[in-house]
């Protein structure tokens, strides 16, 4: 199944730059990790703002969340999911 997966991340004020980089950095070994299992499909940056679409492969919702939840920045992630149906004229 696939998912349109949007999210804005908000870090609280009180996080240092060590603790935003610390938090990048495994933030993109995990993605890494997501992509190389099939979950994390493609992401796309939104211009001017902290937020992300990605495509996302999952099983079901509960996949897709424990999959999410996983990222080290879950906790600050604001997220609109969108399960997505196969159109017609995709069915070759």
């Amino acid at each position: 199944m696939e998912f349109l997966v949007r999210f804005d991340t908000a870090f609280p004020d009180s996080m240092t730059a060590a603790e935003r980089e610390n938090l990048r950095v495994r933030e993109r070994a995990r993605a890494a990790e997501l992509r190389e299992a099939g979950h994390l499909t493609r992401l796309w940056r939104v211009p001017g703002r902290r937020a992300v679409i990605g495509l996302w492969r999952a099983d079901d919702a509960t996949a897709l969340h424990d999959a999410l939840a996983s990222l080290p920045s879950f906790a600050w992630i604001d997220a609109v999911v969108e399960p997505l149906a196969a159109h017609p004229q995709e069915q070759v």
